[in-house]
């Protein structure tokens, strides 16, 4: 499994609870923000299994090929606090996929039974508080369409893990006005998918680099 930094805790229940990212910074315009050396804000831990590829018979369309990740969320923190699963994935090509859009039901239930493991929710059935401590970590599985084969890389942002945010200005080319971004502190996963994956069997992705987080 893949962790990300290890838990941090520090007594603001009301503000974790309440999802309020602290000290949202103005970041000058050009300046790429980076989060901040240590958390200013409530933070899950993060386990991701491995991404795969999958192919799936989907009743009236035939097989189609799905990536999956599993993962574990750990509470450390001093408060119990939701957890709403956010995942996209984005491709060298420029595609970029949500989890959970354009995945029948059919194959949500297929991937669940071929994992085994009573202990795994779908996307959905994952929302919800997770309390404080690993007994009480929860378990999930994500899924994306894989509508492109021949990629070279992957990416894999996992948002809604930390209260973290920052204000980002940028200006529009066109107008010269200033435009504001809120950025959230993301978990990045990056995998390495050389050539054409169409015969390419249920083998993990290869993770390329460490975890690491970004705001997006």
């Amino acid at each position: 499994m893949t962790r990300s930094r290890t838990p941090w805790t520090r007594p603001l229940r009301a503000l974790a609870i309440a999802g309020v990212a602290l000290g949202a910074a103005l970041v000058a315009p050009g300046a790429a923000p980076e989060p901040a050396p240590i958390p200013t804000s409530w933070e899950f831990e993060f386990d991701a299994g491995p991404l795969r590829l999958a192919r799936v018979e989907v009743p009236g369309v035939g097989v189609r090929p799905y990536f999956y990740l599993t993962f574990t969320v750990t509470n450390y923190w001093s408060a119990d606090l939701l957890y709403a699963p956010d995942f996209y994935l984005k491709t060298d090509q420029g595609e970029i996929l949500r989890s959970g859009e354009d995945i029948p039901p059919a194959v949500t239930a297929e991937m669940l039974e071929r994992l085994g493991n009573p202990l795994i929710s779908d996307q959905i059935s994952i929302l919800g508080n997770v309390l404080e401590g690993p007994e009480n970590a929860r378990s999930g599985v994500v899924i994306w369409p894989a509508t492109d084969l021949d990629v070279d890389e992957i990416m894999v942002f996992a948002a809604n893990l930390s209260g973290e945010s920052t204000i980002f200005w940028t200006k529009d080319r066109e107008t010269g006005q200033r435009q504001r971004h809120v950025l959230r502190k993301t978990l990045m996963l990056r995998y390495e998918t050389p050539g054409d994956m169409t015969n390419r069997g249920g083998d993990p992705l290869e993770l390329v680099e460490k975890p690491r987080w970004v705001m997006r």
